[in-house]
């Protein structure tokens, strides 16, 4: 029997620069789906990039990343990530940069 976790990591959080959500274990899964929406977003695009670490402490780019150009929604898929994900997230950071954004985690084993 196949498991299934939807989790919101972010809720319309603002977002100056570099941010990442908090880390989340997942290591029970075989593939994760990180889902990011900019209700609003000034100053110049949104970059996602998907990060494994062995111990939660640690951070590597997976390689796997999404670009927003203006509000809307993407996705950015992983697998074989081992026991441990977060999204590390840049968005404008001067003045007049912000990002307003929801992000959700779907796992499947």
């Amino acid at each position: 029997m196949r498991s299934f976790q939807t989790t919101v990591l972010e809720r319309k959080t603002g977002i100056h620069g570099a941010f990442a959500t908090e880390p989340f274990e997942a290591g029970w899964a075989a593939e994760a789906i990180y889902f990011v929406e900019a209700h609003e977003l000034a100053g110049g695009p949104l970059h996602a990039r998907a990060q494994i670490s062995p111990d939660g402490i640690r951070w590597i780019d997976e390689g796997s990343a999404c670009d927003l150009a203006g509000p809307g929604q993407a996705f950015v898929r992983v697998a074989h990530f081992g026991g441990w994900l977060r999204l590390a997230l840049d968005a404008p950071d001067d003045s007049a940069g912000t990002a307003l954004v929801t992000v959700h985690l779907a796992l499947k084993s």
